[in-house]
């Protein structure tokens, strides 16, 4: 059964986000140190202050938030039980809130409240998503955790929010929605109502992303950049994801190579395995001949699509100073080969590797990995 649903009110801009707090008295705000301590969230206590409700901020989260931030987070939802709590920042934030709320309610149902999503970065659509990832230091692992409970009751989208966003980051972050996009587009569960939200998604990275990176003051860029990344949420929401991000995920949590990053360095070896480009052509190359006629770069014939396809990232991943190889990303070899197996089974095991649209197994895996460390089959 193939099913769509938006299940978050999603607002654009500031004007009608008042309207999301009245009547409370009481509201938990989760953020990260860097927003609390350089007076970014008073984006939102100034809001609070104005109706004068009473906040409590949480600013424990780190990136790639472990299971201690959110059990931290936890205990104090469930002391303070407030109307709210607001998820105020980039992907780590809102993952790391939507954790702590959905836990707070398996524990007491009582704590359940209105949750608000305000994304400070274009990238992980997680402000709509059922998807949170949370890290197990200990373990160097990342877990997806996956339930319609985690999706924000309200998310704010404010492109003001991101114009301080520097290159680098707008690089990561913008190849995150690309990723998202394209691998809902292939997953095993797409339909033409995350398709219609992927497809669009893509337009906009492609008529959007550079001018962000290359001028970050370019409001419209911003804008369409961040309208992306929600769209691309709501289409994996839906769809789910696959190998790609399978990989990305492991390969985080064992060498802190930011998420979005990761994704791009990895895309171009998952699109030429999942397509068959390595052996023989497929179904799937048919899909990534739609994204490839989305960026105009295809072909009449859908192997020669997907080769256009592998070469228009690469060349974006270039244009964008990022990394082509795990090699180039910083990873010595001994770390590497010493964390593989590892990494593997991890990938195989990933929640969004079960909806990648063509099956692998353990050799096949490993030898992607390899091929994207070196940048060449080995």
């Amino acid at each position: 059964m193939s099913n769509f649903s938006i299940a978050t009110k999603i607002i654009i801009g500031s004007e009608d986000s008042k309207d999301v707090f009245a009547g409370m008295t009481k509201v938990m705000i989760i953020t990260d140190n860097f927003m609390k301590e350089s007076g970014k969230v008073s984006y939102v206590t100034e809001l609070l202050e104005e109706f004068q409700i009473q906040y409590e901020i949480f600013s424990d989260v780190r990136p790639d938030p472990d299971i201690e931030s959110v059990t931290k987070g936890v205990l104090i939802l469930e002391e303070l039980k407030p109307q709210a709590v607001v998820a105020f920042g980039g992907g780590s934030a809102i993952d790391a809130a939507k954790a702590v709320v959905y836990f707070a309610s398996r524990n007491n149902q009582s704590t359940r409240c209105t949750f608000v999503a305000i994304p400070t970065t274009s990238g992980t659509g997680t402000e709509v998503t059922k998807f949170s990832i949370i890290s197990d230091p200990a373990k160097k692992a990342k877990y997806p955790l996956v339930d319609d409970k985690l999706i924000p009751d309200y998310c704010i989208l404010d492109a003001e929010l991101i114009k301080s966003v520097p290159p680098s980051v707008t690089a990561d972050t913008g190849v995150d929605v690309f990723t998202h996009a394209i691998e809902a587009i292939v997953s095993s569960k797409a339909n033409d109502f995350s398709d219609a939200a992927a497809e669009k998604a893509i337009k906009l990275f492609r008529d959007n992303l550079l001018k962000a990176f290359k001028k970050p003051d370019d409001m419209q860029a911003r804008k369409g950049m961040h309208n992306a990344s929600t769209l691309a949420g709501i289409a994996f929401s839906n769809a789910g994801l696959g190998l790609n991000h399978g990989i990305a995920h492991t390969l985080g949590a064992h060498f802190h190579i930011p998420h979005g990053r990761a994704n791009a360095i990895i895309l171009p070896y998952v699109i030429t395995f999942n397509a068959g480009l390595y052996d023989t052509i497929n179904e799937t190359a048919k899909r990534y001949q739609i994204i490839a006629e989305l960026l105009n770069v295809d072909s009449t014939m859908p192997r020669q699509s997907c080769l256009n396809l592998v070469r228009f990232v690469n060349g974006y991943i270039k244009k964008l100073n990022l990394p082509s190889t795990i090699q180039e990303a910083g990873i010595d070899e001994k770390s590497f080969m010493d964390n593989l197996d590892e990494m593997v089974k991890a990938a195989l095991a990933d929640r969004c590797t079960a909806t990648n649209p063509r099956e692998c197994t353990y050799d096949e895996v490993h030898r992607l990995f390899q091929t994207a460390y070196y940048g060449k089959v080995r």
